[in-house]
């Protein structure tokens, strides 16, 4: 493939996105430093939150970059890995949990084609 699906993030095109929205950026940086600073939770475990959902939303760039945030804030490689479980565990969770809607499609589906014969 010559055109990679995720490019690589680069001075260029941070200039661009700064040239094109320079006031929603400077708005989005602000508000992204407020959420990250120390507060009721530590910023290192605010960094461990977002590893797990960068990985359940599979953004590679915040996978990347909260992974490194998370490290400078002084999180482990264990911890990481863990947080990136309890992301694989919500995932396969949601999936069974929504499993309701297919069980109860097919309740629907039966009872319809029960109907249908009966009424045949």
């Amino acid at each position: 493939m010559d055109h990679p699906m995720y490019p690589q993030s680069s001075h260029e095109l941070h200039a661009l996105r700064r040239e094109l929205a320079p006031e929603p950026l400077a708005a989005f940086r602000a508000f992204s430093q407020a959420v990250f600073a120390d507060g009721a939770l530590p910023a290192k475990t605010k960094q461990l939150i977002a590893v797990a959902v960068a990985h359940t939303t599979q953004c590679p760039y915040c996978i990347r970059g909260h992974t490194e945030a998370a490290m400078k804030s002084g999180a482990t490689e264990k911890e990481i890995m863990e947080a990136i479980w309890v992301a694989a565990e919500m995932r396969a969770g949601a999936a069974y949990a929504h499993s309701n809607l297919a069980l109860d499609t097919m309740r629907s589906v039966a009872a319809a084609k029960a109907e249908g014969r009966a009424a045949g």
